[in-house]
C-alpha cells in the first residue's frame, strides 16, 4: 500500500510517515556529525613565563601588622606559598640573600564587617584578610612590584570569630596563597 501526501481541510500539506521518518534520521545525523566535530578548547597560558635564568627563590617570613591577630595566619601564609612555588615551578629554594626572586610581605588587615542585616538583627558578616606583597627580583629590578591582595569568606552572625577561623582558617590561608602566587608567577 503506498501511502500518498494528502492535503486536509486546513490547507496544510502532510507528508507520509516515511517522509517523517526520513527528516528525523537526517536530523539525528546532522546532530551526530556536528557534535562530533565541534570542540571546545581552552586553556590557561602564563602571561609572564620564569625568565631561564631565574633559578632560585626566597620566601621571607610574613609577618602579621594587622590591628586584630590571627597568629596561625603569617605561618601559613609563608609555609604554603613555599610549597606552592616548589610543587608548581622549576625554581629552587634558598635562604641567601642572593636570590633571584625575593618574596616578602604581610598581613595589613584582618577584620570583620556586617554585610546582612533582617529586621534589627545581623544575619551575615564577612571576615577579610588583606595581605601587602613586595616581590623582588633581583635579575631585573624593573618587574619588581608591591601589590595588595585580599581575600574574604562570609559567614553566619551566629557564629563567632573563633568558631569561623578554627572552619574557614584553611581556606583563607590557600585563597590568600593562590593570590599571591598568581601577583607573582601569572600576572593576573
Amino acid at each position: 500500500m503506498i501511502l500518498k501526501n494528502k492535503k486536509q481541510d486546513t490547507g496544510y500539506w502532510i507528508p507520509d510517515a516515511r517522509w517523517g521518518n526520513l527528516k528525523v534520521l537526517a536530523s539525528c545525523f546532522l546532530l551526530l556529525v556536528t557534535f562530533n566535530f565541534a570542540t571546545c578548547k581552552y586553556g590557561f597560558k602564563d602571561t609572564a613565563p620564569i625568565p631561564e635564568e631565574v633559578k632560585t627563590f626566597r620566601v621571607n617570613y610574613f609577618e602579621n601588622k594587622a590591628d586584630y591577630k590571627n597568629p596561625q595566619l603569617s605561618p601559613q601564609l609563608t609555609e604554603k606559598l613555599k610549597q606552592k612555588i616548589i610543587g608548581t615551578t622549576r625554581l629552587r629554594q634558598t635562604n641567601d640573600d642572593d636570590a633571584h626572586y625575593d618574596i616578602s610581605g604581610y598581613v595589613s588587615r584582618y577584620y570583620t564587617s556586617t554585610t546582612g542585616i533582617s529586621g534589627n538583627n545581623t544575619t551575615l558578616n564577612r571576615l577579610t584578610a588583606e595581605f601587602h606583597l613586595v616581590f623582588k627580583n633581583t635579575l631585573d629590578e624593573k618587574k619588581s612590584f608591591e601589590a595588595d591582595v585580599t581575600y574574604s569568606v562570609d559567614f553566619d552572625a551566629n557564629l563567632s570569630l573563633s568558631q569561623v577561623e578554627q572552619s574557614k582558617g584553611d581556606d583563607i590561608a590557600k585563597n590568600l596563597t593562590d593570590a599571591i602566587f598568581n601577583k607573582i608567577f601569572s600576572n593576573w
